[in-house]
């Protein structure tokens, strides 16, 4: 009978590397037990065939964060949404650019950050990363959003010019934002510490109906032309 043992153990032993070294190349997506990729070092096995990829390196991975197009009518935000099931393998954007390697750890304990309407299609991100995440939460009244917002009715006399500065919302005085024309239907706001619901509402406050609503960037970061419902990685170097 074949003696149970730990996937890292075994490594070290085939390759005569350390324990550590070992752990790193299996957290690294680099070992496979039977032709599929195991990335848990605690892994059991017994007399599976186990290898390296001939590429292998060793570093330790780095934390991911996911750009998710995020459909309208799901709310990413509601405690206990299961947000990251919309980011899986199979929705990886086709056309992601940054080239990075896709690992299964990348799909763990994820965290939505920057909030959107659950009615509002557009970008949203999940990361792993605690300085990604104080970026988006300490910095956030100084990351502009933008978002395209189709409406319907007659604005009212110098509404163009209040949706610009001039409202409030729930008792506070809205500071100045960047609000254009993009045709008869169409808005343009270029806006910071937006609140859920805000955009809606300051619609209203001007006689226009939100019709739709996305959320093309946040900061520097933008969507691009990411199809609803993929994701990409936020390529390594590039911040918020």
């Amino acid at each position: 009978m074949s003696t149970t043992t730990r996937l890292s153990r075994r490594v070290t032993e085939l390759l005569g590397c350390s324990r550590a070294d070992a752990d790193a190349y299996i957290e690294g997506g680099w070992v496979s037990v039977d032709g599929k990729v195991v990335e848990s070092p605690q892994h059991p096995v017994t007399d599976e065939r186990i290898e390296l990829d001939p590429d292998a390196v060793l570093e330790t991975p780095e934390p991911a964060t996911l750009l998710l197009h995020k459909p309208a009518g799901f709310d990413a935000f509601r405690p206990g949404s299961p947000v990251a099931s919309l980011a899986t393998a199979h929705t990886r954007w086709d056309a992601d650019p940054t080239g990075l390697r896709l690992l299964q750890r990348h799909f763990h304990r994820l965290t939505p950050l920057v909030p959107l309407d659950a009615e509002a299609s557009g970008l949203i991100v999940l990361s792993q990363d605690g300085r990604v995440w104080r970026r988006l939460t300490e910095d956030a009244d100084q990351i502009e959003q933008e978002y395209i917002v189709e409406v319907a009715g007659e604005i009212a006399p110098y509404g163009l010019r209040r949706l610009n500065h001039g409202l409030s919302y729930r008792g506070r005085e809205l500071p100045p934002c960047k609000v254009s024309w993009q045709n008869e239907f169409r808005l343009r706001f270029a806006i910071k510490r937006v609140e859920p619901g805000q955009i809606r509402d300051m619609c209203a406050q001007v006689g226009l109906q939100v019709v739709a609503m996305r959320r093309l960037r946040i900061g520097r970061i933008g969507l691009a032309k990411m199809p609803e419902g993929a994701w990409r990685y936020l390529p390594v170097g590039e911040k918020f």
